[in-house]
């Protein structure tokens, strides 16, 4: 255990020397005027003087039967075996608690908590590790499987059916049904439009998909739209690009 410094203990004990001086000189003409009731010579005073006013009247007697009940609330606080009452302050004297000052009032809050994250870096990074990961695929997937190429071009024969790839066949099948200023600039125009606008006319801020009906149907009918035609220009179109029965004469798609 360390010792404590010479100088240290002397410091100690002249603070508790010097604060039971106050204290010492606040009670003795106490105990000389009540004896061991410890009651304070101010208080004696106010209750004789209440005492001599209430006989005078009956609205002093009220103040009287006051002052009366806080010197016996006194004397009760004050312990019977002497010393400091229980919760006095410097010097013997004992305060009322005026108000209580709540936590909230002195504590400063630094932040909201938000349900929302920048974009960096917790955004970017998961995008880019995505990105990471689709590269390593493509990448192992093209060195083991050889990509689907047809034979030299032969500028005497023009292959029938002539089908576009499969992204492209969507189109090539709105081609066949409306004039090309309208398949080809209209519709598609259309719908990117619509898609750019589409955040703007749906301002729901929830990201439940029940609660984003409009968003979710939207989406829906432009992929299941996309989808059919691909689906018609790849397995139902024949030579010619004419419909056909893929499973009467036979499949005519090849990637």
């Amino acid at each position: 255990m360390t010792e404590i410094p010479e100088h240290l203990l002397k410091r100690a004990q002249a603070a508790r020397e010097k604060a039971a001086e106050p204290a010492a000189e606040a009670a003795a003409p106490a105990e000389e005027a009540a004896g061991d009731s410890r009651i304070p010579a101010h208080l004696l005073e106010r209750s004789k003087s209440a005492k001599s006013r209430s006989e005078g009247g009956a609205e002093a007697s009220g103040g009287g039967v006051a002052v009366a009940d806080r010197a016996a609330a006194a004397v009760a606080a004050a312990p019977a075996g002497g010393g400091v009452p229980v919760g006095a302050g410097p010097g013997g004297h004992t305060q009322r608690l005026l108000t209580v000052v709540k936590s909230g009032s002195i504590q400063e809050v630094k932040a909201t908590p938000v349900d929302k994250v920048h974009t960096w870096p917790h955004l970017l990074a998961a995008e880019f590790v995505a990105a990471l990961a689709c590269l390593a695929f493509t990448f192992l997937f093209s060195v083991w499987v050889n990509a689907p190429l047809l034979q030299h071009s032969n500028p005497n024969q023009t292959p029938n059916p002539s089908k576009a790839p499969w992204y492209f066949l969507g189109l090539q099948e709105l081609l066949t049904m409306f004039h090309p200023m309208v398949a080809g600039v209209t519709i598609p125009g259309v719908g990117i439009i619509v898609m750019i606008f589409a955040p703007y006319i749906d301002r729901n801020p929830s990201n439940k998909p029940e609660d984003r009906k409009f968003a979710t149907s939207l989406m829906t009918v432009h992929l299941m739209f996309w989808a059919v035609l691909v689906m018609i220009g790849s397995f139902f179109r024949g030579p010619g690009f004419n419909f056909t029965l893929p499973w009467r004469d036979g499949l005519f798609f090849e990637l």
